[in-house]
Formats: C-alpha cells, sequence, structure tokens
C-alpha cells in the first residue's frame, strides 16, 4: 500500500513540476497583475450575478441568461490577452490532469472512457 501512495505523491509532484502547471502559473500570475483584465473580471462577475437574479427572478429564462453569459465572456476574453492567455493555459492542464484520469480509470475499471465500443473509432480495443 505504501508503495501506491509514494507512486501517487511521485505523479503529484511530476504534475507539479510540468510545463502546463507552470504556464497556468505563469499567466495567472501576468493577469492578476493585469490592472484592465482585473476590471474586466470584475464586470463580467457582476454581470453573472445580475443575469443570476434576473433569471431567478423569471425577468429571463435560463437559455437567455447562459446566452448572454456566453457572449460575455467571449466579450472578455476578446478584450485581454492575459485572460486569454490564463484560459488557455488552464484548459492545457485541465486536458492533462483528466487525461491523467483516464488512464488510471482504465486501469482501475479495466473500461476506456473513450471507448464507444465501435471498433472503426478507434482502430480496436487495447
Amino acid at each position: 500500500m505504501n508503495e501506491i501512495i509514494e507512486k501517487t505523491r511521485e505523479l503529484g509532484e511530476m504534475i507539479q513540476n510540468s510545463e502546463q502547471m507552470k504556464n497556468v502559473k505563469n499567466a495567472e500570475i501576468l493577469q492578476e497583475n493585469d490592472d484592465k483584465a482585473q476590471e474586466l473580471l470584475k464586470e463580467f462577475n457582476l454581470q453573472r450575478m445580475n443575469l443570476a437574479r434576473d433569471m431567478q427572478n423569471n425577468k429571463i429564462s435560463r437559455e437567455d441568461a447562459i446566452k448572454k453569459n456566453n457572449e460575455a465572456f467571449d466579450d472578455m476574453i476578446s478584450k485581454s490577452d492575459s485572460i486569454k492567455k490564463y484560459i488557455e493555459a488552464k484548459k492545457d492542464f485541465d486536458n492533462l490532469v483528466n487525461q491523467v484520469n483516464q488512464i488510471l480509470n482504465f486501469y482501475i475499471t479495466g473500461q476506456d472512457p473513450n471507448c464507444t465500443h465501435d471498433c472503426s473509432t478507434c482502430g480496436g480495443c487495447h
């Protein structure tokens, strides 16, 4: 059992020292030090709270609130390179973590979460 915990710690350290994690941390620092980005984030969060309130008070449908939220998000990232870089770095890091989780899941359960059971989509089972 101790060997499993030790290997898990090693994996955690590898992820912590990965290029993806370094990119997220660097992008986060840039975003935090960007006054324009911070103002855009405050505005976006205020818009989200207002949309949630309007939806709760039946002033706007859930679908319209989602649409307006997505539009506000797209507008925000189009106005700030530091926010855009952070989001891209975070996506890359999240993809790494998801891949690790999928591999662990495969070895624990024997089931590939990406398997469609249609071998023409991947070329066959492992």
